[in-house]
């Protein structure tokens, strides 16, 4: 009797413990099927928390680009919203970070409208402002093209006077000379027995030119293009002038005849045609050729 109370109390336990088994086996994948839910739920959030501060940037951007302000507390509203949303995709989501970020988000949709409407003033500033310039800026420019045209007339004018102010050579002549030791210079046409180039001319009178020293530049170029003479250099407003030779006259406003001697080596001096070319300043004024045997 006492062997069958037994046996049938170890099927008793038996079976509770079957029963509990069970509970718990339901109960775990209830459990895990709750957290997979939830983990399911908070990611979706954390999604929408990521929608929502991309919006607000993309606000903000349309806002400063449309109206090209550079309100420095929109600009540094816009920098907090990406730290945050750097910050939103970094972290792993949880009902306490979540409902962090929302308030935060809460926080932020405030200050975007107080920041905006801050913004639309401003930009209501900024056309007024943008009228009554451009109604200055037609003023200034019906002043400018008076005074443009003023300053036009008066460049022409200098223009002329500079012009008219130049000394031009007449009678340009060269010739290929030879120097005796006793300092007599003597016409030759071969090239081979030339010491030295001759550049003859008269400067014409000239009323409202600039009276006093004068420099005026020879060249003297070979039948091979070749610059003769000190074969120097010098700037002016027209660009840069190589001469052969550089004298200066004391100019009185009248006729006055000037003879320049160029050097030149044996090499140099060859048959062919030269070309002679003479500069008041930077300005030719004269121009000739002569030839060599």
């Amino acid at each position: 009797m006492s062997e069958e109370n037994n046996g049938t109390k170890f099927k008793v336990l038996i079976g509770v413990l079957s029963v509990l088994l069970i509970a718990l086996a339901v109960y775990t994948v209830t459990l895990y099927n709750d957290s997979k839910d939830t983990v399911s739920n908070l990611e979706q959030q954390k999604e929408t928390i990521e929608n929502e501060l991309e919006e607000l940037i993309a606000n903000y951007d349309e806002v400063i680009q449309e109206n090209e302000l550079k309100d420095k507390d929109l600009l540094a509203a816009r920098e907090r919203i990406e730290v945050l949303l750097d910050s939103v995709k970094d972290a792993k989501a949880n009902a306490a970070l979540i409902d962090r970020y929302r308030a935060e988000i809460g926080r932020l949709k405030e200050e975007r409208k107080m920041l905006f409407k801050r913004a639309d003033s401003l930009i209501a500033v900024n056309e007024r402002l943008a009228i009554e310039r451009d109604s200055t800026t037609t003023v200034l420019t019906e002043t400018r093209k008076v005074v443009d045209s003023v300053n036009e007339q008066n460049t022409e004018m200098a223009e002329t006077i500079k012009k008219g102010s130049i000394v031009n050579a007449i009678d340009l002549k060269g010739d290929a000379v030879i120097v005796r030791n006793s300092g007599k210079v003597v016409d030759t046409r071969r090239a081979s027995r030339a010491d030295k180039l001759r550049a003859c001319f008269t400067l014409a009178p000239n009323p409202i030119a600039k009276a006093g020293d004068r420099d005026i530049y020879v060249q003297v170029i070979n039948p091979k293009n070749n610059l003769l003479g000190v074969k120097e250099a010098t700037e002016f407003e027209n660009g840069v002038l190589s001469y052969s030779k550089k004298t200066t006259v004391f100019y009185e406003n009248e006729e006055l005849d000037v003879c320049v001697f160029v050097d030149a080596t044996e090499n140099n001096l060859i048959e062919g045609r030269y070309i002679i070319n003479v500069f008041d300043g930077g300005t030719q004024v004269a121009t000739t050729t002569m030839e060599l045997r």
